[in-house]
């Protein structure tokens, strides 16, 4: 447990610092928050630049600045992460892109290159891995801090995920997010935070 504490220290405790809702002057002064990664800002900044320019320019005037309460809660709390979680993950395993099943993917290496690492998405081992998301998700936002599965490395190692696999599931995210009508800065923000995982994750550059 100290070493699975650890490891979600490093990698996500910048996001929980900003975006925890600490109660300092300055965080509550901040109209938009990072993630604490200035490359993982920077990629979310450009998907919904992205995403801005196929809308229509409707002349709508920002939000009033007002203080921000943690991404958790303005996600929807615990039922709003479960409904981001579950239609994600459903999208995202029909996505032949992200291939999560990781199906035709073998292991590198000398002694285990022709073993496959096909994974066989049950009812339970999807329901567990939601699980593990919604976990994930709301620790990383500000919300309840339980995580009881793998590291994130420990996770992904050997999968063989690819940027551009990465990159299809973050897409699907991002549908997911505009299909549940969530704002564009709490948009942005989460997508910054899941963009920190990238390293863990990704091995196939």
């Amino acid at each position: 447990m100290k070493t699975l504490y650890n490891n979600f220290a490093t990698l996500i405790l910048p996001a929980l610092i900003v975006l925890g809702g600490c109660g300092s002057q300055q965080t509550s002064q901040r109209r938009f928050f990072t993630s604490g990664n200035r490359e993982a800002d920077q990629r979310a900044d450009q998907r919904m630049a992205n995403a801005e320019q196929l809308k229509d320019a409707n002349g709508a005037k920002p939000a009033a600045e007002e203080v921000q309460k943690p991404l958790y809660d303005r996600l929807g709390g615990e039922k709003g992460i479960n409904a981001i979680v579950d239609d994600w993950v459903t999208r995202a395993l029909a996505d032949p892109r992200v291939n999560w099943e990781r199906k035709d993917v073998k292991k590198g290496g000398v002694l285990h290159r022709e073993k496959s690492v096909e994974w066989n998405p049950t009812e339970e081992k999807i329901a567990e891995m939601k699980k593990h998301v919604v976990q994930f998700f709301s620790l990383s936002t500000g919300g309840p801090s339980f995580y009881d599965g793998k590291e994130m490395k420990q996770a992904h190692t050997g999968m063989r995920i690819t940027n551009s696999e990465f990159d299809a599931a973050v897409g699907d995210l991002k549908a997911t997010l505009d299909k549940l009508t969530i704002p564009d800065k709490d948009q942005r923000e989460l997508l910054a935070i899941i963009e920190t995982t990238r390293t863990q994750i990704v091995e196939e550059r």
